[in-house]
């Protein structure tokens, strides 16, 4: 695992040091081991954590001819495969690591290899004598990769941070990304939150020739197409991708675990590890003891049944420090992702580079295979759209009666939600369960016209639904591109990176994915049953408790903490941004919703949580508002949450 970072130069190399410096802010993904490559028309570097052949894996890599060099930042599973048939071929490898692998691939195959590789990667290949580079990323988005383009130059980076570097990139907010992230909490690519500043796409290619610049797909995320099957030969298959998958996940030449939360998904992570390990597992959780989502006793049965080396930490309020931690999201998280789970994720990170450097985790099954309980909620939703909206609205202003709860997610809370978008178009409404602010609440508190960039990434999933029968199958897939993608893995990566720790999502191999878009709408989610076919694989290995118990998220009771040990924090960065940022958002709109949250009128916690990292990121990296629009719209009067 590696952070990698360069830029071109075609019109000449202005400050030699730059790229030292642009690879110094990546050495937490990379604290092994840092190197540059420079020609007179491109800069390369690399930081990285040594996996594989800990020795012999420094980058960057050249070619043999010295032509080409390579800056690489993941894993490839299939990498001995590839190079017992580049052996074949007649080339010759001077080291065991898969970096060496993938370039003599490119060398070999050119873009065409991209589509050879099982795993998570971001590449950059340069080649001298064409002043050609070319930029990859894995199919479903593991590892990130940003590009900027200034003229006819190209920068690129793992991260936002190496981007900004240059100077020469304007640290401006982009609306689309915050019309976005202010209704999903997250923001969905190809934008980021610096206007000019993108994300390569999951299974994208770029290349950059002398100036000129064109991308393609090597891969594309399949739509839904169900196969005709048994719910018995989709078991078998999925048992036999997942041995594959998992025994894949765990080459490691450094020692490696498994980030446990008792659930389902990061169970069956443990079963396939403990039946390919010859050796003990490590296991690492968090707990909330004394909470209702606390899974301490899910946890325990898993340890006792595949005897682990188990550490687990407590995360409470008055042992841990949350504002530090919170704090520090501002810089590592690199651009704001509003998930509240990064808190306890943070501290998972954080103990299990004690002792590892690599986790196994159970991400993607919940948007392979129909896991939360969104997508029930979307069921229901249908239904009652047939209702009158006068009587939906008159329930809407029923159950704002309903005294707020200090739950994670409380009934109170999902009844509210679920009455309010169930007046929205079905595409808006699911995004909304996850989501924070409707587009009527936006409009008040942002003071600039935003874009209808969210409707833009909406039409994908409007153009999904109805198809096949099922409306299942069009939410999954809508939230494997962008949910996935760019809220659970980028939140995944950084927090793991903050903490030199690579984390592998065994589920994410695209076997299965493709597998998982295979599947009738029934083997996934039917009536109250939730992941059936993953449910009834494990079926006859896992413990009765955890195979029946309710879904619990990975995160935090935002209500409650923004009103308890948090608020303080809460308070001082909401005011002071009302402050600093008038031209962006209404000052008396926000803190109506802040006084609206601590007398407990309303549980808006996540949204308040998302704003609050929002402003953070903006103070640490000096981001300012966009130019006030030449004509100012009239501010709505401030209404009823829904």
């Amino acid at each position: 695992m590696c952070g990698i970072v360069g830029f071109t130069h075609k019109d000449g190399l202005k400050r030699p040091e730059r790229i030292a410096e642009a690879t110094a802010t990546l050495v937490h993904r990379g604290p092994d081991q840092q190197g540059v490559h420079e020609t007179a028309f491109c800069s390369l570097g690399a930081t990285r954590l040594a996996i594989l052949d800990v020795a012999g894996g420094d980058q960057p890599i050249k070619s043999p001819d010295g032509d080409s060099v390579i800056v690489f930042n993941g894993e490839i599973y299939n990498h001995l495969e590839i190079r017992a048939e580049l052996e074949k071929l007649g080339h010759s490898f001077h080291s065991h690591c898969d970096t060496e692998t993938v370039l003599h691939a490119f060398l070999e195959w050119d873009i065409a290899s991209f589509e050879r590789l099982r795993g998570m990667f971001a590449i950059a290949i340069w080649t001298e004598s064409s002043r050609r580079l070319v930029l990859a990323r894995d199919r479903v988005g593991i590892k990130p990769l940003y590009i900027a383009r200034k003229g006819e130059e190209l920068c690129f980076g793992s991260e936002l941070k190496a981007i900004l570097a240059h100077p020469e990139i304007e640290r401006q907010i982009s609306l689309p990304a915050l019309d976005c992230y202010l209704a999903l909490n997250y923001i969905p690519a190809p934008w980021t939150m610096i206007e000019g500043i993108t994300k390569v796409m999951p299974g994208t290619w770029v290349e950059w020739r002398d100036g000129a610049v064109r991308s393609d797909s090597y891969w594309t995320l399949p739509a839904p197409h169900p196969e005709k099957m048994s719910l018995q030969s989709a078991t078998e298959e999925l048992d036999s991708l997942l041995q594959s998958s998992v025994s894949e996940h765990l080459l490691s030449d450094v020692p490696l675990g498994v980030w446990l939360s008792g659930g389902l998904d990061s169970s069956t992570i443990l079963h396939y590890a403990s039946q390919a390990s010859s050796s003990k597992i490590k296991t690492f959780s968090i707990s909330f003891r004394g909470r209702s989502f606390d899974e301490s006793s899910y946890i325990g049965k898993m340890v006792e049944k595949y005897d682990t080396e188990h550490e687990e930490l407590d995360l409470n309020p008055t042992d841990q420090d949350l504002e530090g931690a919170i704090q520090e999201f501002a810089y590592y998280s690199d651009e704001p992702s509003a998930d509240a789970g990064a808190l306890p994720l943070w501290f998972l990170a954080k103990l299990s580079r004690t002792q590892t450097e690599v986790a196994l985790s159970g991400e993607g099954a919940d948007e392979l295979f129909g896991g939360y309980l969104t997508y029930r909620a979307s069921r229901i939703a249908a239904n009652m759209r047939r209702l009158p909206s006068a009587a939906l609205r008159l329930g809407q202003g029923l159950v704002q009666l309903w005294p707020v709860s200090d739950d994670k997610i409380a009934l109170e809370y999902k009844i509210k939600r679920l009455l309010a978008g169930s007046l929205m178009s079905a595409e808006r409404g699911h995004v909304f369960w996850n989501g924070t602010f409707s587009d009527p609440e936006k409009r008040q508190l942002v003071a600039d016209q935003l874009p209808l960039a969210l409707d833009d990434v909406l039409a994908n999933l409007r153009g999904q639904l109805g198809r096949n029968g099922s409306d299942l199958n069009a939410y999954l897939w809508f939230d494997q591109k962008y949910y996935l993608a760019d809220d659970i893995l980028v939140k995944s990566d950084r927090i793991s990176m903050a903490h030199s720790v690579e984390v592998r999502p065994a589920f994410l191999d695209h076997r299965i994915v493709e597998f998982a878009n295979r599947l009738p709408a029934s083997f996934k989610v039917s009536g109250s049953r939730q992941k059936i076919v993953l449910q009834q694989l494990m079926s006859n290995k896992l413990p009765a408790a955890i195979l029946h118990r309710p879904k619990v998220g990975f995160d935090i009771p935002a209500h409650d903490w923004l009103r308890g040990p948090l608020r303080n924090l809460a308070v001082e960065t909401l005011r002071s941004g009302a402050k600093d940022y008038p031209e962006l958002f209404r000052p008396a709109v926000l803190e109506g919703h802040l006084q609206d949250h601590l007398e407990r009128r309303v549980n808006i916690g996540y949204h308040l949580w998302g704003l609050m990292i929002l402003l953070l990121w903006m103070k640490k990296w000096n981001v300012r508002a966009p130019k006030p629009a030449a004509t100012a719209r009239f501010a709505p009067a401030v209404g009823a949450y829904t």
